[in-house]
């Protein structure tokens, strides 16, 4: 979990060549002590820029946990291991997916600036009240949003709201309950929603990159979501749309969204430039070469022409590329335009943003809560503005709940494949209703195993801890206040 913290900043993991005026210039440089820092402002936000780029750099993970239990991707022959035992719900908490570490490091340095923020405006006389709090709105913003991936995806987890600083310093804190942790970082969001920044930084990257308001009330609809406060969801969804800075971008430019990225529909996005060697995962995972991870056939029947497909916007040649005959890739991450064609090159192969949240996505979202409220027709007109935006008819859905769920989540499947949505998606469905649609997550999970352990996974999963992970066993050997998983305690 949290790990034997050094205080000594690594600067192989933080360290960037960037320009003098680069707002990711601020980081911590390697080897310095807690006496010789904190001393201003700049030791602030290098720290917190930390808690950034810290998270950021999980994005092949936020797309192998957010894709390769559910039904829109396959593995291919140089699929590791570890992935495929993930893929097939086979796991063990010995699988470095169940490796929380990274998360906890994002967080601690989050706690950080929580912590030190204040004693540092006590020191520096240029540190206005204002600048702090806007800090402290960033650093609370990802705390939240690591905690918010830790309980979709481990469900309890310990809540650590203190900094780890430190070399003989060990935490060994026992699980929280999800709703504890909840609402701690729901709590947190509300109080320092006000105090995030509204835009105006000097580049769109940094305006995209860190915490806004916009960003703020997406992730507060995301949780709301989880939990089924429709009403709230309604209310934060809202004051996304009505924010002017955002707005959806035409169909005609949709694949700006991925390349070049930091448009006008993005609300966060992890920045990544390979001219300054920050890399993303993500053409490694998905160009044709690497034969990791393709299109699963629910995909492809989704999206090819050969299938009857009338996505023109989003659908082949656009989210995928057919090659021959079977073999289709994921483009969104390796394209440079919607021809098919343009492969990215150099460093633009490691340039693409990962979207934490779009406009699109919080639409949707204010759409399922609509519906399941029994606001039908507010629902529709919704899902009806992302369908025209991809060139698609207006969708006719009975007016039950169940019906605008499954016409929702379909078009959340079209409109966010590969953007790490959908087993989240599918687990929400799940878990809705007292597990009332459990049956229908679980013929999802079996549908990416071989068909010899279909019935003995069916029949394991019933069980709906079995769909979070298991703690990993070091961590378990390591802290005795931490409770396995009871689905993986064997």
């Amino acid at each position: 979990m949290i790990r034997k913290l050094r205080y000594l900043f690594l600067a192989s993991i933080i360290f960037f060549s960037v320009s003098c005026n680069d707002w990711l210039e601020l980081l911590p440089p390697g080897g310095l002590i807690r006496e010789e820092f904190w001393k201003n402002k700049e030791d602030v936000e290098a720290v917190l820029m930390a808690s950034y780029r810290t998270l950021a750099n999980l994005n092949s993970r936020l797309f192998i946990y957010g894709e390769i239990r559910a039904d829109m991707i396959e593995g291919d022959v140089n699929q590791p291991n570890n992935e495929e035992l993930l893929m097939e719900s086979n796991i063990f908490p010995n699988n470095s997916y169940c490796d929380w570490s990274s998360f906890y490091q994002a967080i601690n340095y989050a706690n950080e600036v929580i912590k030190n923020a204040p004693v540092v405006q006590e020191i520096d006389n240029t540190f206005t009240d204002f600048e702090m709090q806007g800090f402290l709105a960033e650093a609370y913003f990802v705390r939240s949003l690591s905690y918010f991936y830790l309980v979709r995806l481990f469900k309890d987890v310990p809540l650590v709201l203190e900094p780890t600083e430190y070399d003989d310093a060990e935490v060994f804190v026992s699980q929280s309950p999800e709703d504890e942790v909840l609402n701690q970082i729901y709590n947190d969001l509300l109080k320092y929603r006000d105090f995030a920044p509204s835009g105006g930084f000097a580049t769109m990257a940094e305006n995209k990159g860190r915490a806004s308001k916009a960003a703020f009330d997406a992730l507060l609809a995301d949780i709301a979501l989880w939990r089924f406060d429709y009403e709230a969801v309604i209310q934060h969804a809202t004051r996304v749309e009505n924010s002017e800075a955002i707005e959806l971008m035409p169909g005609g430019r949709w694949f700006e969204l991925f390349y070049p990225g930091n448009t006008l529909e993005g609300i966060f996005e992890f920045q990544f430039d390979g001219n300054l060697n920050q890399n993303n995962g993500t053409f490694g995972l998905t160009n044709r070469t690497s034969y990791r991870y393709d299109p699963s056939q629910k995909a492809i029947e989704l999206l090819a022409f050969e299938y009857g497909s009338q996505e023109l916007v989003r659908g082949e040649d656009v989210s995928i590329v057919k090659y021959g005959e079977n073999d289709f890739i994921i483009w969104k991450y390796v394209g440079r335009a919607p021809d098919g064609q343009s492969l990215r090159s150099g460093t633009d192969q490691n340039s693409c943003n990962w979207i934490v949240y779009r406009l699109a996505d919080v639409m949707l979202m204010k759409a399922e809560a609509l519906s399941q409220v029994q606001r039908y027709d507010e629902a529709a007109e919704i899902l009806n503005i992302i369908r025209e935006r991809a060139g698609l008819q207006p969708a006719a859905i009975a007016n039950t709940a169940a019906a605008y769920e499954d016409a929702i989540l379909d078009e959340r499947s079209r409109e966010l494949a590969y953007e790490g949505k959908r087993w989240f998606d599918l687990l929400r469905m799940g878990r809705r209703n007292d597990y009332a649609r459990k049956d229908k997550l679980i013929e999802v999970i079996i549908s990416n195993v071989p068909s010899t352990q279909k019935r003995i996974l069916s029949a394991k999963l019933n069980n709906p801890l079995g769909w979070y992970l298991p703690v990993h066993q070091n961590e378990i050997e390591r802290n005795k206040n931490l409770i396995q998983n009871p689905y993986y305690d064997f």
